[in-house]
């Protein structure tokens, strides 16, 4: 019996069905491809049981370029997460991966279902604990200054400055709690209509991950730069449903990933490129 190689086989047919068809373990995983990534280590390594038969189903708050390259679900085939989340589902013995785009409140206050975990550069924090479950940590973050290219915010004036937050955002806690302007900090409801409000003029700065900045500063054609970013001693995890019954299994493979370099290549293949710069070039400040 012939089957066509690529990711059409890999959608078309379940793991039990292939399997039944004849088709051996090893040949199922080798004909098995998530875009345009290249996975690594051992397929079905630590299986799951998924929300969903036959895929693991991740969810995300788009865009986030660097981490998710494509602006839907439909036309992600690349990025960090993106293909950190291919490596999970090769591990787990899972052919396809589903991607799905939600909003961020909602998302980190545990109110979205059938999914297997969300990767979206989540900061772990207590609050957010007690709604989901993280994984081990695997990236660290810290925040970072987004201004219009020619502003004059620095580390000693920009408590004075219009700023602009996240809502529902470390950066937005951050700001609010341990920066505290003089002037009403205006809180978006995404990434998207924060850095849109900056680029118009209608706040002086946008705080958010560093990584987060870097990547807009790389596809902003030169008009917003990095100038500075604080130390808030962050990390991002995977958020998973409260009580999963993965999560051994899901940690296990992404302490895996951390272990091999596979995560490590990662970020030299996606977000260096996404970046344009590194976040060692970007001055770190201080709270005056």
């Amino acid at each position: 019996m012939m089957y066509r190689k690529g990711r059409g086989f890999a959608l078309g047919m379940g793991i039990a069905a292939a399997l039944a068809a004849g088709v051996s373990q090893t040949a199922f995983a080798a004909n098995t491809h998530y875009g345009d990534c290249k996975v690594t280590g051992k397929w079905a390594s630590h299986p799951i049981k998924p929300a969903i038969p036959g895929q693991l189903t991740v969810e995300v708050n788009l865009p986030a370029p660097g981490w998710w390259n494509g602006n839907s679900p439909d036309t992600i085939k690349s990025g960090y997460e993106y293909c950190m989340a291919a490596n999970i589902a090769y591990r787990a013995g899972l052919p396809k991966v589903k991607v799905k785009n939600v909003g961020w409140d909602g998302l980190v206050a545990g109110q979205t279902k059938n999914f297997d975990l969300a990767l979206s550069e989540i900061s772990i924090t207590p609050k957010r604990a007690k709604v989901v479950d993280f994984s081990v940590p695997y990236f660290e973050s810290t925040m970072g200054v987004l201004v219009r290219k020619g502003s004059n915010v620095t580390e000693q004036n920009i408590r004075n400055q219009v700023i602009g937050v996240q809502g529902g955002s470390t950066g937005a806690s951050f700001v609010q709690n341990k920066l505290k302007p003089t002037k009403q900090v205006r809180v978006f409801s995404g990434e998207a209509a924060q850095f849109t409000s900056l680029a118009a003029h209608q706040v002086d700065v946008a705080v958010n991950d560093t990584s987060i900045v870097l990547a807009q500063q790389g596809k902003s054609h030169g008009m917003l730069k990095v100038v500075g970013q604080y130390n808030t001693g962050e990390t991002y995890g995977a958020l998973y449903p409260k009580g999963s019954k993965n999560e051994k299994a899901l940690n296990a493979i992404i302490e895996s990933l951390i272990k091999d370099g596979t995560l490590k290549k990662l970020a030299n293949t996606y977000l260096a490129a996404a970046w344009g710069a590194s976040p060692t070039s970007v001055p770190m400040w201080k709270l005056k």
